[in-house]
């Protein structure tokens, strides 16, 4: 039976709020007392259940409330409230309906198109989401052409039919605003990847693994997508082949890192040191170790996005020692030789434990829950082999220069807004020089007299190994093998009248996104996507998406 009233605590940007209605109402019932309480539109409030027993994602308006075992949950109810009031007022041009608008303007006038869940395909949905705020990608998709000779190679025909389908059904979120299938894209996804084609038990299509989609789609498009004018369409300031470093496809110039691995042997002392072995590989995303170490013998506790790479990024290894004529333990230590346009970052959150107890020992696909917090900015510095190093500390000095300048004619009362005060400043200011030492006068010496190296193709001039994070896949659930995919993406535009608000006590943007649930799409903030660090059962972080800053 259906509770006569329950009490919802309802978390509304920084506010939280009390709400008591009666289930039997209904949903729209609710949102319309909602509106009055908040003054949110009832048409934009988009609320989604915190509280486990909920329901799923966002809520819909046919949802039957009375379905709820209300009296089995503990208090305090809580659930996320989006959407951003508005004051009504009287239209002073003639209303245009949006029905009456054609596709195209009626999919640029709302809210971006969501995906249609097919059958427990919320993996491929939310990644395809987060491919769509790629922009390099979709010039170069633009370009590609199906070649009739691909005919004669199956699996070079099966890779085009897979990249032409990913590229229709982008195509398709652009110009209409209602939900799409991507149906084409599943179809041709089960055939290059039979794997994503298995049902289960009772005949329902099984759940996927994100960022197992999202690597097949990677290695796919990198197979077709190899001609020189597709690479050069992905960079609309062009790309030379010193940038591109070796780099042949448009998968590997936009997303991969050129990664040396150094190898030392630990058993034998410095004078008898057997020569590092040093080789090169090429990796289309990071890893963010949550176990505490990629040897899964230490004991760390990661709690930032930075230490769990820096940890994957080094490790132990048994390997055979020439000196010694036998195996022995290394340290093996990455670093990036070549940065990328994008970078990906994947949580380590799912890992395969043993269960030799149990009657089959086949073993057991787990899920890490712990909190591994991440900012909305990337620094990869640290993570580079000197020789990157040293270009983007040129760069970085440079700015910490012009920083400082700025911060000091600011306290002398020289910062000028026009150029008759700053021949002035000029003036007063002639002989004098900013406190800077060797290092720094070198760098800068070394960034006026002559260009610095490439560090990666289409990166920003005087790039200093900043990314921004521009879209997250969020996992929910305890299974491994199911739960529920979401793509979180920042929105093309700012906030309105160009000015962004501050996260409270931080100086870090609050800007637009949009939460996409398959075919339901929400606003929220960038406050909303760096809670995403798990630790419960809400959304957590699974893969991050970073683009060069500039």
């Amino acid at each position: 039976m259906p509770a006569d009233n329950v009490t919802l605590e309802i978390k509304w940007g920084k506010e939280t709020l009390e709400y008591s209605g009666a289930p039997a109402a209904g949903v729209k019932h609710w949102k319309q007392e909602l509106q009055d309480l908040t003054g949110v539109p009832a048409e934009r409030v988009k609320l989604m259940a915190k509280t486990k027993g909920l329901w799923k994602g966002v809520l819909k308006d046919d949802f039957d409330l009375g379905s709820v075992d209300w009296k089995s949950l503990k208090p305090p109810i809580q659930v996320l409230l989006m959407g951003s009031a508005t004051q009504v007022v009287a239209p002073s041009n003639k209303t245009v309906f949006l029905e009456d608008l054609p596709p195209e303007q009626a999919a640029a006038v709302e809210d971006p198109s969501g995906l249609v869940n097919l059958g427990n395909t919320c993996y491929l949905n939310s990644v395809v989401q987060c491919l769509r705020a790629v922009s390099p990608l979709r010039r170069s998709l633009q370009q590609f052409q199906v070649n009739s000779s691909l005919g004669s190679n199956p699996s070079q025909a099966q890779s085009a039919l897979m990249v032409t389908s990913l590229r229709e059904t982008l195509q398709r979120l652009d110009s209409q605003a209602t939900a799409v299938h991507p149906a084409s894209l599943l179809q041709a996804t089960r055939v290059v990847f039979p794997q994503f084609a298995q049902r289960g038990p009772q005949g329902q299509p099984m759940q996927q693994d994100a960022e197992e989609f999202f690597s097949g789609v990677l290695t796919t498009a990198s197979s077709v997508l190899n001609k020189p004018e597709i690479i050069k369409a992905g960079f609309e300031n062009g790309v030379t082949e010193s940038e591109l470093s070796g780099a042949d496809n448009l998968i590997d110039a936009l997303f991969g890192l050129k990664m040396k691995e150094t190898l030392t042997c630990d058993e034998l002392p410095t004078s008898d040191a057997e020569p590092p072995v040093i080789s090169y590989d090429l990796h289309r995303k990071l890893v963010c170790n949550i176990q505490g170490g990629s040897d899964m013998q230490s004991n760390l506790n990661v709690s930032h996005i930075a230490e769990g790479i820096q940890l994957a990024l080094e490790g132990k290894i048994e390997k055979h020692s020439d000196v010694l004529g036998r195996n022995a333990m290394w340290t093996r230590r990455q670093r990036i030789a070549r940065l990328p346009r994008v970078i990906a970052v994947q949580f380590g959150r799912f890992y395969w434990k043993a269960t030799p107890d149990s009657q089959d020992h086949a073993g057991v696909k787990c899920k890490i829950m712990k909190p591994v917090a991440f900012s909305s900015t990337l620094d990869v510095y640290d993570f580079c082999t000197e020789e990157i190093q040293k270009i983007l500390k040129v760069s970085r000095d440079k700015a910490l220069v012009e920083e400082e300048d700025r911060i000091n004619r600011k306290l002398k009362g020289q910062l000028v807004n026009n150029d008759a005060d700053a021949m002035e400043v000029e003036e007063k200011t002639k002989g004098e020089e900013v406190e800077m030492d060797d290092e720094l006068k070198s760098a800068l010496a070394m960034s006026m007299e002559e260009s610095l190296a490439p560090v990666g193709p289409g990166l920003p001039d005087n790039f200093q190994g900043i990314y921004e994070l521009f879209a997250v896949v969020t996992h929910k659930g305890r299974d491994a093998d199911g739960g529920h995919y979401m793509a979180w993406v920042k929105a093309d535009n700012k906030s309105s009248g160009g000015k962004v608000e501050k996260i409270a006590d931080t100086d870090v943007d609050n800007e637009d996104w949009y939460v996409y649930d398959d075919d339901e799409v929400s606003p929220c903030k960038t406050e909303d996507v760096l809670k995403l660090k798990g630790g419960g059962d809400w959304h957590m972080s699974y893969l991050n998406f970073y683009r060069a800053k500039k």
